[in-house]
């Protein structure tokens, strides 16, 4: 009978610890319910386009990333392509401007010649030979040397306009482009008008802006069609028509080329650009 008494507690603590067991949720309950709730969150998300989005953003990028790309490499091969483009560019026109220092020193040489020999009244057969010499195979009057001698020219425009030729001639391409500007600027009449702005485009033409190169050429053929520089402005005008991508107006000016001026220097260098397609 004392048993009772003692049986009576413990069999209440243990109805308590069976109820609390019985209301209080377990671990297991709570990780169910925690893993419930994140699977929930991951539905909304996806149910809400959030995924989509990004990996459609993803693809946006690396689209745009594998553009780059070859813009880059476009630009590196043009570049490239540019470099090569003006060294022969710089080649070309030293050759013409020394071609051009030959044939005023043999000119010069003709004209002190003829100047020894005429005597009084030699005034005229100078003109001749300065008017002689004002034109070549290539179309290019003198330099700053025959410069002197063509009427009309003050020492003041032979002074500037050498200054700017001489700029030319050394590669100082910015130099030569403000200082014919200067000329034309000052003496838009004078004879040498025709040379400065031809050479100014040549000068523009060997620094690629191609735009500037193609005004000064039209300029010479539009204001001065009979000049000793209209076969070089046409020839010239051809090729930067062609480098602009203009090549179909640029063959019809080399076509003309060869056309107008059969049998010189620069119909034939017209009839081999034209062989080439143009390039």
């Amino acid at each position: 009978m004392r048993a009772l008494p003692l049986i009576a507690p413990a069999a209440a603590l243990f109805v308590t610890l069976l109820s609390g067991c019985a209301t209080g949720p377990s671990p297991t309950q709570i990780r169910l319910d925690n893993l419930d709730a994140r699977v929930s969150k991951i539905e909304r998300v996806v149910s809400s386009g959030g995924l989509v989005q990004l990996a459609q953003e993803q693809a946006t990028l690396q689209s745009q990333v594998r553009s780059l790309r070859g813009r880059l490499d476009n630009l590196q091969q043009s570049d490239q392509r540019r470099g090569r483009q003006q060294r022969a560019l710089y080649a070309d026109l030293n050759k013409r401007v020394s071609a051009l220092e030959r044939a005023s020193a043999a000119q010069q040489a003709a004209i002190q010649a003829a100047s020894a020999s005429a005597g009084p009244g030699g005034a005229g057969n100078l003109s001749g030979a300065a008017g002689a010499g004002s034109s070549g195979s290539s179309g290019a009057s003198a330099s700053g040397s025959l410069a002197a001698m063509m009427p009309g020219v003050s020492p003041t425009q032979q002074s500037v306009y050498q200054q700017a030729f001489g700029a030319l001639k050394a590669g100082s391409y910015s130099v030569a482009i403000s200082g014919f500007e200067g000329f034309l600027k000052t003496y838009p009449a004078s004879p040498l008008a025709p040379n400065a702005e031809y050479w100014l485009g040549e000068a523009h033409y060997v620094n690629q802006n191609f735009n500037q190169a193609e005004k000064c050429f039209r300029t010479v053929l539009r204001k001065w069609p009979d000049s000793g520089k209209a076969a070089a402005a046409l020839f010239d005008l051809g090729n930067t028509l062609i480098a602009q991508g203009k090549v179909r107006e640029g063959r019809a000016m080399l076509k003309k080329v060869t056309q107008r001026y059969p049998g010189t220097d620069l119909a034939l260098r017209a009839a081999t650009t034209l062989g080439q397609g143009g390039q």
